[in-house]
């Protein structure tokens, strides 16, 4: 029971990543559910893949309400955890290229974090994991046709929010390592070209330090000149499979910034500051 649990325990993370925004809290997800199985059997189970993943749905579906109760999320601005692997992904694990896989981005993930529990669960089971509407009704406590709706609500709501990369990850370089010399050259003209006029950037440093939200390319560009004059430098990393920044100060990651490309411009940056998410963060291809 237990190898074929593990068969499948790459992709149950990743369906809990995905509705938590947590890779801890998808951690303990994946592992209540285990515990569900092991406690059950398989008996009577014909799908065992697909049975473990509304498992893993409902977990999560509890999870997301039982945050809500206890107002866990922050006020105004969250990023989410953010999965941060080598510029070429070479020194990914197989559990992070697992996290990665139809990897969404944390411009996508910070619009799934409004929507409504239930909402959220049908749109990541249904739209990004292909689980029919029939499995996800019992789930969210609803008819097929409920649950139906509730994916096409949320599907309404991403795509008037959640920003479109653009399919060619080298060309998504090329306009942020544009961004970046820009920035550190101290140019705002040619910060305003890569940047679309509508973008957001959202910055969550925790309890420890500045939460912001920052719209438009003027103020973006020039928050981005100010925070240059005062950085070490950086690595250009993959954040969720795009390309993305670890600031360093002194050999020491202080942030992350993820970037998100759309039809040649910056349309989203989304840094994480705080100090302890990051310490939780396995950054040890820096080192290479």
């Amino acid at each position: 029971m237990a190898e074929r649990f593990e068969a499948h325990r790459g992709h149950l993370r990743a369906v809990a990543y995905r509705m938590l925004g947590s890779v801890s809290e998808a951690d303990d997800a994946v592992q209540e559910a285990w515990l569900r199985l092991s406690r059950n059997g398989t008996e009577g189970v014909g799908n065992l893949g697909g049975w473990l993943t509304t498992v893993v749905g409902r977990v999560c579906l509890d999870m997301l309400r039982s945050r809500r109760l206890r107002r866990e999320e922050p006020l105004d601005v969250h990023v989410p955890d953010p999965i941060v692997t080598a510029p070429d992904g070479a020194a990914a694990d197989p559990e992070a290229r697992a996290l990665l896989a139809d990897s969404v981005g944390l411009a996508l993930l910070v619009v799934l974090e409004t929507l409504a529990p239930a909402e959220r669960l049908a749109f990541v089971l249904h739209d990004l994991f292909a689980v029919p509407f029939e499995e996800i009704a019992p789930v969210v406590g609803r008819s097929p046709s409920a649950a139906r709706q509730l994916a096409s609500r949320a599907r309404r709501r991403v795509r008037g929010a959640a920003p479109v990369p653009d399919p060619d990850p080298a060309r998504q370089r090329d306009v942020v390592d544009a961004f970046l010399a820009a920035a550190r050259g101290g140019d705002l003209d040619a910060l305003v070209a890569v940047l679309d006029p509508d973008v957001v950037l959202r910055a969550d440093g925790g309890a420890h330090g500045p939460v912001r939200l920052v719209r438009g390319a003027t103020a973006v560009a020039s928050g981005a000149v100010v925070a240059a004059r005062h950085a070490d430098g950086g690595r250009p990393t993959l954040v969720n499979g795009a390309p993305g920044l670890v600031g360093l100060v002194e050999g020491r990651p202080v942030s992350v910034m993820a970037f998100t490309v759309t039809a040649g411009r910056i349309t989203a940056i989304d840094v994480l500051t705080d100090p302890d998410r990051l310490r939780r963060l396995d950054l040890t291809f820096l080192a290479l």
